[in-house]
This record gives structure tokens, C-alpha cells and sequence, in this order.
């Protein structure tokens, strides 16, 4: 899978300069939605087949700081996938290869109404890939 690429934009940085430890977060869930789009399952598409996929933990270690318009690339792994939970393993690096932040997230796959999938069952040809994925 390709690296999903942002540039650091000024409002994401604090008064020293530096990328504001929250924004990763967000580069976490670009790159997740990036990682869905490049395996042919567009989120809005599985939230119009009922499926939902909300975090269930993050973890992060900031590595180096990151500043004003560096490219950050942002690779996205799968590191488990259980049919009902994913863990996603994910490394941000700048253009010139130091690495600024090492992260993790679990998710579980939802109906609208709250109750846990398994997507095996809900959405078997995505459970194939991340299952691959998963296995490397």
C-alpha cells in the first residue's frame, strides 16, 4: 500500500513552532481512510452498508518534532485482525526519513445501532484483504 502523504499546515502548530501533539490523531485517521480507499472500500461506502468502525484505543510516541510545511508520510499497517477488531500500526515520517511519531489504534466494526459486527459476515471481501494484510 502507498504512503498517504501531509503537509503540516501552520494552524497545527503552537506557539514554539512545532506540530501540536493532537494533530497525529488526525493524520492517523487520514491515513486509515487513505489505507480504505486504496483497498476499494471507501468509508462513506461502509457506513451505506451499516458498518461503522470507532476507535477503541490509540497510542502514540512522538519521536521527533515536526514543523511548517514538512511533508510527513504516513505508512499504515495492519498489525491484527480478529472479524469483530482491527489494530492498526502506523509510522510517520519526514521527507528525509526521520521518523516523528510511532502510533497504534484498535477499532471494532459496529451496526448503526451500537452492536459489534463481524465483518467477516457483514463484509466478507474486506475481511479477505485486511486478513492478508494482517498476515503480511
Amino acid at each position: 500500500m502507498q504512503p498517504y502523504h501531509h503537509k503540516v499546515q501552520y494552524y497545527e502548530t503552537d506557539k514554539m513552532g512545532i506540530t501540536h501533539h493532537a494533530n497525529y490523531i488526525h493524520w492517523m485517521e487520514e491515513a486509515r481512510i487513505d489505507l480504505l480507499d486504496q483497498l476499494g472500500f471507501p468509508f462513506d461506502k461502509l457506513e451505506a452498508l451499516g458498518i461503522g468502525s470507532p476507535v477503541m484505543s490509540v497510542e502514540c510516541r512522538y519521536r521527533s518534532p515536526s514543523t511548517f510545511a514538512d511533508d510527513i508520510a504516513v505508512t499504515v499497517h495492519v498489525e491484527t485482525f480478529k472479524s469483530v477488531r482491527v489494530r492498526f500500526v502506523y509510522e510517520m515520517t519526514k521527507a528525509d526519513g526521520t521518523v516523528v511519531c510511532q502510533a497504534r489504534s484498535e477499532h471494532c466494526f459496529v451496526s448503526p445501532e451500537g452492536k459489534l459486527l463481524r465483518l467477516d459476515k457483514a463484509c466478507p471481501s474486506l475481511a479477505e484483504k485486511l486478513t492478508e494484510l494482517a498476515q503480511g
